[in-house]
């Protein structure tokens, strides 16, 4: 039972499909493009063990009609090559893997190869200095984090934590609403569709209940300001819908699932924050992580640069980084003016879907695991 009045749901129209600006690759033009980045390959770097190319092409159209009045369409179209190179080092396999693409269709892509080319060499000396790398000294040490490894983070560690159901499950950030969670210069937010005047990379313009989807303000200078709702959780906590509602496919059940969650830039150079650090390292690639409804978290880093004196040094081999983030956010004294988006991947919560995370370069402190 409860006291609050009956359920009022907004009803919400909205229509989104990009325009096709290019004629469709046919089956056989996209597997030649795959053909001429893997002979590109083969032809300047003989020396490698192995190589792998993968392409991937969606386009996901869904229509809905609700009882309460909403009517809406939507067609996302992404597309990707994934290409990871090995090398042999002493019978070690050592690899480095580089995601091209994202939203939007194939042709529009990968019809110059020539910034895929360019991508490549940078992989492959990557790749070469991390083969002659070592690993990094353990502990609690300075870092300076990619755009793309701070939006994992904000994603996979901070965001799942902020999502409603779960905070009504005993989720970390149930007892930090409207208290101190970071510092003073972070702020985080799930957008909905655009990020100053930009269309971002999973528009989501009205959620699979037929809300309105609105961005949820989730971290406000470092305060700890909302959670991200659906039609119930709403209801539930006295507040506005935010649009979160998702399902993968027409018989999944909608859950709160985040759309493109971003932590929001500063006013550092990555550069400077580079320069600032005696002695750490610069995290620049993730894979495999977890982390659970406390924020604890561990990711796997697989490109990473040690610094020295302010500088760039050696190439360091695969690790782990670990911590909790509500504690590392409260860590946090630079952010890069810049920052990036990635969709490559998918959120796994009991069904796949399709996210999106932005982030600037981030300076903060992380337990590295290292070998002595």
């Amino acid at each position: 039972k409860t006291d609050k009045p009956p359920l009022e749901a907004i009803p919400s129209r909205s229509s989104f499909s990009p325009k096709r600006v290019k004629e469709p690759f046919s089956k056989k033009e996209n597997l030649d493009r795959l053909l001429a980045i893997d002979a590109y390959i083969a032809k300047k770097y003989p020396d490698l063990k192995s190589r792998a190319l993968v392409t991937r092409s969606q386009q996901i159209e869904k229509r809905w009609i609700t009882s309460f009045g909403s009517e809406a369409f939507s067609s996302y179209p992404r597309a990707h090559i994934y290409v990871t190179l090995t090398r042999d080092k002493n019978g070690d396999s050592i690899e480095n893997t580089e995601v091209f693409g994202g939203f939007g269709y194939f042709e529009e892509q990968f019809d110059d190869l020539c910034g895929i080319h360019r991508r490549i060499d940078e992989l492959y000396e990557h790749l070469r200095k991390k083969a002659e790398g070592d690993y990094p000294k353990p502990g609690f040490q300075d870092v300076v984090l990619s755009p793309y490894v701070g939006g994992i983070l904000a994603h996979e560690a901070i965001g799942h934590t902020v999502e409603a159901d779960l905070v009504k499950n005993g989720s970390i950030a149930r007892d930090f609403l409207n208290e101190k969670v970071a510092s003073d210069i972070v702020t985080m937010v799930d957008f909905a569709h655009h990020y100053k005047g930009e269309l971002l990379r999973v528009p989501v313009f009205t959620d699979d209940e037929g809300t309105e989807a609105i961005d949820a303000v989730l971290i406000d200078q470092g305060v700890l300001r909302g959670y991200m709702h659906n039609l119930e959780s709403a209801h539930e906590f006295g507040c506005a819908p935010t649009g979160n509602a998702r399902g993968f496919e027409f018989s999944d059940e909608p859950l709160i699932r985040m759309r493109n969650t971003a932590i929001l830039p500063g006013n550092s150079s990555l550069e400077e924050m580079i320069a600032s650090v005696d002695e750490g390292y610069y995290l620049m690639k993730t894979m495999n992580g977890q982390a659970d409804s406390t924020s604890e978290f561990m990711f796997g880093i697989v490109q990473a640069y040690e610094i020295k004196n302010g500088k760039l040094g050696r190439a360091l081999r695969d690790f782990t980084v670990s911590g909790v983030a509500f504690d590392m956010l409260k860590t946090i004294t630079m952010l890069s003016s810049e920052m990036a988006w990635e969709n490559s991947g998918y959120c796994g919560k009991k069904q796949p879907m399709i996210v999106s995370t932005g982030s600037p370069a981030i300076k903060c402190k992380m337990l590295i695991g290292g070998r002595e």
